[in-house]
């Protein structure tokens, strides 16, 4: 039997993924799309993608119906609403927003500046990476979405972490960022003149996903130093993360750990070729997708490496991630509905 799912702030680019997907996927039914700004206007007049795939209108937030699942795209709840609100309406809620990913309400107001919501969700919510809490989501009734580059930096560090190897200094990330990273909503920093053909440092001394990381690892924020950098794409975030160790590793040993890691792991792919064009982790390549290609590069010293990741922000880094925690919250094949494959070329 469909599990009945709604999607509130649909107006967006993350809104409009979850739409696609919720659509796509073979054991859920799209009950309402919520939107304050859209009210009454076709799908489609957001989302032309979807033309033909769906005949419903945009509702008002404040008649939410009760469903299986709630899908919170970003933004704000809605006139009145509060995550207690949502989660009397729906069995489980999957909050794509910032406003539950740092358990810290003190680190929210640093990295967000805003006041952080005042009920006990914070506390309860699970942070939407099943790669690290798949457990936790199989139980769990309300989880938070990734920051999209703190998934890709988590990811590629994960099996240096779990390797246990020693770290000289904190790690070094740059992370660069497609467009739509910044959302829907116009800016002069998105403006076509603006943005085209640029690479612009935005973030050169600490971005805000630079805590998640932080707080996933049980780390310090002085452990990891965090650029954003701007580029002239639309979807994707690429990260490259430098890792000074305390000891000589070997390329042999870098691979083992990393196919110790991901060996399980549907949506992470190892991506270190030792020739031709596409030898490391491609963000282009992944437009549309739930997958993280993870790559790495080892200096002739042994003792400074580099780890890569590239997903799509609006796939893993966004909706799909979002997907596939409530396939595991929901107790469905994780996979299901996220196995589009990308396309090449683009």
């Amino acid at each position: 039997m469909s599990r009945r799912v709604s999607v509130l702030g649909g107006a967006g680019y993350v809104g409009g993924e979850l739409i696609r997907l919720v659509l796509g996927h073979p054991e859920l039914e799209l009950a309402q799309v919520c939107s304050s700004s859209h009210r009454g206007w076709p799908l489609i007049s957001a989302h032309p993608n979807l033309r033909g795939f769906t005949q419903l209108r945009f509702a008002d937030p404040e008649h939410l119906e009760p469903c299986d699942a709630v899908l919170v795209a970003g933004g704000t709840l809605g006139p009145g609403s509060s995550m207690a609100d949502l989660r009397r309406l729906a069995a489980v809620v999957v909050d794509c927003g910032h406003r539950l990913r740092l358990r810290d309400p003190e680190a929210h107001r640093v990295w967000y500046g805003s006041e952080p919501d005042t009920d006990q969700s914070r506390s309860e919510a699970v942070y939407g990476l099943p790669e690290l809490h798949r457990r936790e989501l199989a139980t769990a009734t309300l989880a938070c979405g990734t920051g999209c580059s703190a998934a890709a930096t988590i990811l590629a560090l994960l099996p240096v972490v779990r390797a246990s190897w020693g770290l000289e200094g904190p790690v070094v990330v740059e992370a660069h960022f497609g467009s739509s990273a910044a959302g829907s909503r116009p800016s002069l920093s998105g403006h076509h003149p603006e943005r085209a053909g640029g690479v612009r440092n935005f973030a050169p001394a600490g971005h805000r996903h630079q805590a998640e990381v932080a707080q996933e690892f049980g780390w310090d924020e002085r452990q990891i130093s965090y650029a954003g950098v701007s580029v002239g794409m639309v979807r994707g975030i690429s990260v490259s993360v430098r890792c000074f160790l305390t000891h000589q590793l070997t390329r042999e040993e870098v691979w083992e750990a990393l196919r110790t890691t991901f060996r399980d792991e549907p949506f992470v792919r190892i991506v270190t070729q030792g020739r031709g064009v596409h030898r490391y982790p491609d963000p282009r390549w992944l437009a549309g997708t739930n997958l993280c290609d993870v790559g790495f590069a080892l200096d002739h010293s042994g003792e400074r490496l580099t780890m890569m990741a590239a997903l799509d922000n609006l796939g893993k880094g966004a909706a799909g991630g979002a997907i596939q925690s409530l396939n595991c919250m929901l107790g469905l094949d994780e996979k299901s509905g996220l196995g589009f494959m990308g396309l090449h070329p683009l």
